[in-house]
């Protein structure tokens, strides 16, 4: 006897209504959206997260785990900081501007933090850091305050932003490689995801 296989309970793909593949970056104009909205709600932790998440290009888990000796010598925040990335345990070189310095020091100076203190503590966490989760929903909550999609958007972004605007202002590869740490350039192609971006601005520009 043939067995009837009932179809009137389908199931549901795992992956419906989600955005599937990399993070969007931040446009320059969400960048300054988040800020503004963080300078005028005067959240002092999450502006110092905010414009450090952009300059350093870390991974969430390097980000979260920063101490204020990493970055800091004294109460002086520095133009430049390195840390040994946990995933290739490669070491990565970051820039600080300016206006991320201040936001940064006026967070060690609210929160009274020491130099062996993490830059962003957590009172509810037992590694004394804010997590990746925790993170996560920080970022969440920033790209849905300026009314953007957040299942498009996530702590890759952060990682991501800069290091697309660098290569779209200058075209240069190989100062993006070098800035997220990258051994091959394969992997800045394939994370900055340019290939078909740049193959279709070469052929607009070719008339035929």
């Amino acid at each position: 006897m043939e067995t009837s296989i009932s179809l009137s309970h389908s199931t549901v793909p795992w992956n419906k209504g989600r955005l599937i593949g990399q993070k969007l970056p931040l446009k320059l104009k969400d960048i300054w959206a988040i800020r503004i909205r963080l300078q005028l709600a005067q959240h002092v932790r999450d502006l110092a997260l905010f414009n450090l998440a952009i300059d350093s290009k870390l991974r969430g888990c390097d980000l979260v785990q920063l101490r204020i000796q990493d970055i800091a010598l004294g109460s002086r925040v520095l133009p430049r900081a390195i840390v040994m990335q946990q995933k290739t345990h490669r070491p990565v070189q970051f820039e600080i501007t300016e206006q991320t310095r201040t936001s940064i020091a006026a967070w060690i100076e609210r929160a009274r933090l020491t130099p062996k203190d993490f830059l962003f503590p957590s009172r509810v966490t037992d590694c004394g850091h804010i997590t990746t989760r925790q993170y996560a929903r920080i970022v969440a909550a920033w790209v849905e305050s300026i009314g953007l999609n957040r299942a498009a958007y996530g702590t890759h972004t952060m990682q991501r932003t800069k290091a697309t605007l660098i290569y779209r202002q200058t075209k240069n590869l190989r100062a993006v490689q070098l800035l997220l740490g990258h051994s091959k350039m394969e992997s800045t192609v394939r994370y900055l995801g340019i290939e078909v971006d740049d193959a279709l601005e070469i052929a607009e520009r070719i008339e035929v």
